[in-house]
């Protein structure tokens, strides 16, 4: 008997975190293909560098409830 969404969606609320982001990663790729190699190694480098920019002070991060408040505010919310 198949799983219905309703219980999967149940079942995720007892998993860890990175579990989940996990299970959604395969997901995506199963119905969509893998990241290509190119393209994964270029977001990485990009995220490296961001994470480098901010531990370095060189860039200043903008607080959760700053970047919603921007965020609703260009969609008019």
């Amino acid at each position: 008997m198949a799983i219905s969404l309703d219980q999967i969606v149940e079942e995720t609320r007892e998993m860890p975190g990175e579990v989940v982001a996990e299970l959604i990663d395969r997901i995506m790729a199963a119905r969509h293909g893998g990241d290509e190699p190119s393209v994964a190694a270029a977001w990485k480098a990009e995220i490296d560098r961001r994470i480098g920019e901010i531990g370095s002070g060189k860039v200043k991060g903008v607080p959760l409830e700053e970047s919603l408040a921007r965020a609703r505010k260009i969609a008019g919310l």
